[in-house]
């Protein structure tokens, strides 16, 4: 099957072709990978997925749904107090139109105990117990179903190492891990998530007001674009000679290279010759598939 990006090259900073993607295709994809790496690689045949009501879970949910089917989909949403209930409603937007299974777990109790444990805890500190404990919700409940969780964080955030690690990154499945925030609006109305979870402002939600674009100091569109090209071997010198601001190459930049960390494994001192990933070398696709698995 073809890699299903649209290969264009934008004329101008303000050309936003060169993210285009093959919907169609891309869908077909993500469906075939999921039924790949959940059941042939791991023998699963439930996902538990946590949603939120914004739009990368909601895609993530949608494709899910279309490749296991809505009976082997559960929706998981968990609130803190200060959540907001629009973000509760959009969830069920999507647990209706789906049909999927689905749980409601309150983690206050849980987050605001952990907290206590810390003097003047920061909102940082908190959003990030908050993330780690959904994750326990959602392990616990996958080992509940038999199943596994599959992950949310799209490409832009993962690049910015906005998420929380072992949080948010912690499902061994994800089926947006390569799409840039963009690429997920558009994906998600063509599969048709709701258009007031796609159109609203992306937030974390974990303080009242929060935007992730306020956070990174940059708009997801134009950071998508000066990330793309980056990957592509352009130097920050270049793209503000092309048209794009200094300043925002500059925020891109440092976030990219400041997070690097963030996107790999715990490294682990070598002290032989046999070293899990220095020497013990096995590629992902070298596992046969399991047997009986579909």
């Amino acid at each position: 099957m073809p890699l299903p990006v649209v290969r264009n090259q934008a004329s101008s900073p303000e050309d936003y072709s060169a993210l285009d993607l093959n919907l169609a295709l891309t869908t077909k994809w993500l469906v075939a990978f999921l039924r790949e790496e959940v059941t042939s690689r791991r023998g699963f045949s439930t996902v538990v997925v946590g949603l939120s009501g914004g739009v990368d879970s909601a895609l993530s949910t949608y494709l899910c749904a279309r490749a296991f089917g809505p009976a082997n989909v559960v929706a998981v949403r968990m609130p803190y107090a200060t959540s907001s209930r629009e973000s509760l409603d959009h969830a069920q937007l999507v647990i209706d139109d789906l049909g999927v299974r689905s749980e409601t777990f309150e983690i206050t109790r849980a987050v605001d105990g952990l907290a206590g444990l810390a003097v003047d805890v920061s909102p940082l500190r908190k959003g990030n117990f908050m993330a780690r404990m959904r994750m326990v919700v959602l392990f616990d409940l996958a080992a509940k179903e038999n199943g596994i969780p599959v992950g949310t964080g799209n490409k832009t955030e993962r690049l910015f190492g906005y998420f929380t690690w072992h949080g948010d990154d912690a499902p061994p499945v994800n089926p947006l891990g390569d799409l840039f925030k963009s690429q997920v609006w558009a994906l998600a109305r063509y599969v048709g998530v709701p258009s007031v979870i796609v159109d609203k402002a992306p937030t974390a939600d974990l303080v009242r007001g929060q935007t992730d674009e306020a956070d990174l100091g940059i708009s997801y569109r134009k950071a998508d674009l000066i990330l793309h090209y980056v990957l592509q071997g352009y130097t920050p010198e270049r793209l503000v000679d092309w048209g794009f601001g200094a300043g925002e190459v500059h925020t891109v930049v440092r976030r990219l290279n400041r997070t690097h960390w963030k996107r790999n494994l715990p490294a682990t001192a070598i002290v032989s010759s046999t070293a899990i990933g220095e020497y013990y070398l096995r590629p992902t696709d070298y596992s046969p598939p399991l047997p009986g698995a579909r």
